[in-house]
């Protein structure tokens, strides 16, 4: 009797090179899921099955885990960067910035890497370039007079808040996120991805 493989062990269809571009947004989109629910050294191939395509094409475009990780923290910086660009309020860039905060372990533990962190050199590097942009498209919002107007508090507040991002589902490392925020006293807009 032949047996059909079922849905879950059916390997991906091969969508060809046009899906390049596709493909790696859903892998961004994939491991950013897979690293909020299972953590930064969550299988690969996990990635890869959420994402819909296989091994191969996630190591096409990520030869390891610290790229896939830098991508996901990239694309988080940039709808920030974009937020802030569209002229939004503070409170709006900050609820963009929270959501990456409880949707992305990726972005919590590589934007805070320091020498103490154990990460090579060029990771502490790229982790500073998208702190110092982060930091950058924030104060482009912080009206004057703002209580995070000093020199580090914009980013120490931020740090802060990341550390008290805890909790196993989205909802409660939003719900921990938020009422830092509240202790600030600062105010965040809706809690959500940029939509582009």
């Amino acid at each position: 009797m032949t047996q059909h493989p079922t849905a879950a062990t059916r390997r991906p269809a091969n969508r060809g090179p046009k899906a390049a571009a596709g493909n790696r947004a859903a892998l961004i989109s994939a491991a950013r899921e897979i690293y909020a629910s299972q953590g930064l050294d969550a299988p690969l191939s996990t990635i890869a099955r959420r994402a819909g395509v296989g091994q191969a094409v996630l190591y096409r475009h990520f030869p390891d885990r610290d790229a896939i990780a830098a991508a996901v923290l990239e694309e988080n910086v940039r709808q920030i960067e974009q937020a802030a660009a569209e002229g939004s309020a503070l409170a709006e860039v900050l609820g963009v910035l929270t959501w990456h905060l409880a949707q992305s372990a990726a972005f919590i533990s590589l934007l805070h890497a320091d020498e103490a962190s154990g990460h090579p050199r060029h990771t502490r590097s790229f982790a500073r370039d998208m702190h110092d942009r982060v930091e950058h498209a924030l104060r482009e919002c912080l009206p004057d007079g703002h209580r995070l107007g000093g020199p580090d508090d914009l980013m120490l507040a931020v740090s802060m808040v990341s550390g008290a991002v805890g909790g196993p589902t989205r909802a409660q490392r939003e719900h921990r996120a938020l009422a830092a925020w509240g202790l600030l006293g600062v105010t965040v807009g809706p809690v959500r991805p940029l939509r582009d």
